[in-house]
C-alpha cells in the first residue's frame, strides 16, 4: 500500500476493466469506450457518489448546473452539456460537449454480489482514421477516466481526496505507475478492438508521455 494514498494503484489498474468496440448513434458510426468497476458500497451510495454536486467535487471535480433529467452541467474545466436520461439510482446518459465536440456518456450503476459496480460508456463519433486517434488512441480519454476512477475509490475507501491533487502527484513514482499501467491497459484494449499492436503500442508512448508532461518519442 503506497503512503501517499490509502488506494494500492497497482491493484487499482487491474480492478478496472476497459473495452473499446464500434457502434452506431443516428446512423453515424462510433466508438464506444467502456470502464467499469466493483465498489465496496451500495448501489445508493455508489449513485448519489456521482449524481451529488457535493459528492463529486470531493473525487472527481466541481460540476455546476441543473443536475436532473433535462438540465445543463459544466465539469469545472472540461466538458459540459445536458442530462439526456435518468433513472436512478441505476443510470443517467447526458451528452459531454467539450472543444466544439459532441460525444455522449452513460453511467450506471448496478449491483453486484454484497457491492454496486459503476459502468461508464463515453461514445463518440468514429475517429480512428483521424490524426488525433492515430496519434494518441483510445488512452486520450481512457486515462483521463482511469484517474477519475481511482479518484473514486479513494474517495469511497476513506473519504481522502483524489491523490491526484497533490502538486506533482504525476511525477511521482506512484503516479507515473499508475498512468503508465492506465494507458499499457488502454493500449491493449486498442489491439483487442483490431489496431495492429505497433500502432498501438506507439499511441501508448505519445499518451504516457502527454499525461506525463513529457516530450513525445521522437518519430522513427
Amino acid at each position: 500500500m503506497s503512503e501517499s494514498t490509502a488506494v494500492d494503484v497497482d491493484g487499482q489498474i487491474q480492478s478496472v476493466s476497459r473495452e473499446l468496440r464500434t457502434g452506431e448513434r443516428d446512423g453515424e458510426q462510433t466508438m464506444v469506450s467502456s470502464i467499469s468497476q466493483r465498489y465496496d458500497t451500495t448501489v445508493e451510495d455508489l449513485w448519489e457518489a456521482c449524481t451529488s454536486a457535493e459528492r463529486l467535487r470531493r473525487w472527481f471535480a466541481p460540476v455546476t448546473g441543473d443536475l436532473r433529467l433535462g438540465g445543463e452541467y459544466q465539469v469545472e474545466g472540461n466538458a459540459g452539456g445536458t442530462i439526456e436520461a435518468c433513472t436512478a439510482p441505476h443510470s443517467f446518459s447526458a451528452t459531454w460537449e467539450f472543444g466544439g465536440n459532441t460525444s455522449w456518456i452513460t453511467v450506471r450503476v448496478d449491483p453486484e454480489d454484497d457491492g454496486a459496480r459503476l459502468t461508464l460508456k463515453h461514445t463518440a463519433p468514429a475517429d480512428t482514421e483521424s490524426e488525433f486517434w492515430q496519434q494518441f488512441g483510445p488512452g486520450a480519454t481512457g486515462v483521463g477516466w482511469d484517474l477519475a476512477f481511482l479518484g473514486l475509490a479513494q474517495y469511497l475507501h476513506s473519504g481522502a481526496a483524489k491523490p491526484q491533487e497533490a502538486e506533482g502527484w504525476e511525477a511521482t513514482e506512484e503516479g507515473r505507475r499508475f498512468i503508465s499501467g492506465s494507458s499499457a491497459a488502454w493500449a491493449e484494449a486498442n489491439v483487442e478492438l483490431g489496431t495492429p499492436r505497433a500502432d498501438a503500442e506507439a499511441a501508448r508512448e505519445r499518451t504516457t508521455a502527454f499525461y506525463l508532461g513529457e516530450e513525445p518519442p521522437a518519430e522513427g
